[in-house]
């Protein structure tokens, strides 16, 4: 894993390895854009590990990537623990495989009650990979300025029932579904993020009495110094555009009923929300401009 060459997951068919200095296969990632959280952590693993000739440049690089991408929780969860580990060349490549092996997709496949309805907003990746799984599911696919196209293109592939449902007919929908699933990006005991529009969902669903379950897999739980620095970043980008532009939003735990991770499902509480990493204080350290 450590050596030779990879193949980059982030698209355009790019082999990383021998050829190609660490620090610029960094740019590269910090550069990605809408790429699956799970391919982020895998592409930042294999960059980081390539830094064993500087592990004095280990903070900074962390430091980068989740200022690049300050709402995918997965990179802070792989960037606290490489940098607070006593091993940290090692630890890359061990919090890789837990992202591979992750098993929150087959356990939200296994939860849900059969021939349920389900309501999605967006393009959630884990949840997709569930319902994937999943022959006897309906699916109503919320759908935001055209967020959902590459969404219900993959529920197609899969031969999984769905239905395009306008995000203004979210209290119809979420009246008759079985499930709202929400997927997260980051969380912590008290504050999920999420994709906007995912509020909407989780609002209406809790008006009519429909279960709410967020779907959060390896590296989505953290501390609250990162959920509070997530949030306060949101704040920034929300001063110079309208507040509802910003492609993420914080939703309270509150309006979740259950919780979906890679151990199956438990009711939202604090043994679901339990932080998956040590508060690494370097990344929180944000230069000055």
């Amino acid at each position: 894993m450590a050596g030779g060459v990879h193949r980059c997951p982030l698209g355009g068919g790019v082999a990383y390895g021998r050829g190609v200095h660490p620090i610029e296969h960094l740019r590269y990632v910090a550069r990605a854009h809408g790429v699956d959280p799970a391919a982020l952590v895998e592409e930042t693993a294999h960059a980081l590990g390539s830094l064993h000739f500087d592990p004095s440049g280990l903070v900074v690089a962390c430091r980068r990537i989740v200022e690049r991408h300050p709402f995918t929780g997965p990179l802070w969860w792989l960037c606290a623990n490489v940098t607070t580990s006593s091993e940290p060349f090692e630890a890359v490549w061990e919090l890789s495989e837990q992202i591979r092996s992750d098993r929150t997709a087959s356990e939200l496949a296994n939860e849900l009650p059969d021939e349920s309805t389900v309501v999605t907003i967006g393009d959630p990746s884990l949840i997709g990979h569930g319902l994937a799984r999943r022959g006897d599911v309906r699916v109503l696919a919320l759908d935001v300025d055209h967020s959902a196209t590459s969404f219900v293109r993959r529920l197609e592939r899969y031969d999984v029932d769905y239905e395009p449902v306008d995000a203004g007919a979210a209290g119809a929908a979420t009246r008759v579904a079985d499930v709202v699933l929400v997927e997260a990006l980051a969380m912590d005991g008290s504050q999920i993020v999420v994709p906007s529009g995912s509020s909407t969902i989780a609002a209406a669903a809790s008006a009519w009495g429909t279960p709410v379950w967020l779907v959060a897999g390896v590296g989505r739980r953290l501390p609250e110094a990162y959920i509070d620095a997530m949030a306060a970043r949101r704040d920034e980008i929300a001063d110079g555009i309208d507040d509802w532009s910003v492609d993420v939003e914080i939703l309270p735990t509150r309006l979740v009923t259950d919780v979906v991770g890679p151990h199956g499902r438990m009711p939202m509480g604090p043994p679901a929300a339990q932080s998956e990493c040590p508060v690494a204080a370097e990344l929180l350290n944000r230069p000055a401009m």
